[in-house]
């Protein structure tokens, strides 16, 4: 069984919200505030995923979010919200997130985009060969280049996996946000791609305003070029 920890301090939604998840067969554990979270992972075990409230009492879920992936996990991670702000979703995806829902949100699609999101964190976890100069772990989100250790967030490390994995073939918007964001175009639109494919490129092209690699096909998508 699934195990979740939801981080939610509105009570009115945390007894609804946890009962249509044990009838979704998933196993919850509830707690209303940032330093009880932050005890509660590391005393409690593992989770499989966490549901992170943003506004909370003591602080955000993008610190809780920041914390895990500093330390070095790579558990998935939702944003419950009631804000759907661009600078709030950059902030969300940048700080290693990999989901966000905005309230109020129907339970079906809640547990869909978690059973998608397990979904793909079990895809990104495949093995990557190298791609010449490049070699991708997409689980530790980290890429070497020649040699050199770059850092991405997962958002750009799971892009990137989708992008070589179908080298020299032509990837469309429309996939991308399919396989990587459960295509949500309400959260991730294409100027939130671009600003994830320019990002990108300053990573990992020689040179981002010629890229060699990571290659625009206007009108479609993009595609990689070993």
């Amino acid at each position: 069984m699934t195990k979740i920890l939801l981080l939610e301090d509105d009570i009115s939604l945390i007894d609804g919200l946890e009962y249509a998840l044990r009838k979704n067969d998933f196993d919850v554990n509830t707690v209303r505030t940032v330093s009880g979270a932050l005890e509660h992972l590391m005393v409690s075990g593992e989770y499989d995923l966490l549901l992170l409230d943003v506004t909370l009492p003591d602080g955000t879920g993008f610190e809780v979010c920041e914390k895990m992936r500093a330390g070095g996990s790579q558990i998935p991670i939702i944003f419950l919200t009631a804000s759907d702000e661009e600078v709030n979703v950059i902030r969300g995806l940048d700080g290693g997130g990999d989901d966000y829902i905005t309230k109020p949100f129907k339970i079906g699609e809640l547990c869909s985009r978690i059973r998608a999101l397990l979904r793909r964190t079990d895809y990104a976890a495949q093995p990557l060969t190298p791609a010449g100069r490049l070699s991708i772990d997409p689980a530790g989100s980290r890429v070497m280049i020649d040699g050199t250790s770059v850092e991405l967030t997962r958002a750009e490390s799971r892009l990137l996996g989708l992008l070589i994995r179908n080298a020299d073939r032509v990837v469309t918007r429309e996939v991308i946000f399919g396989t990587l964001w459960d295509n949500m175009g309400d959260f991730v639109d294409d100027n939130t791609l671009s600003v994830y494919i320019r990002r990108l490129r300053e990573k990992i092209e020689p040179d981002p305003s010629q890229p060699r690699h990571l290659v625009t096909v206007r009108g479609f998508g993009y595609r990689w070029v070993p």
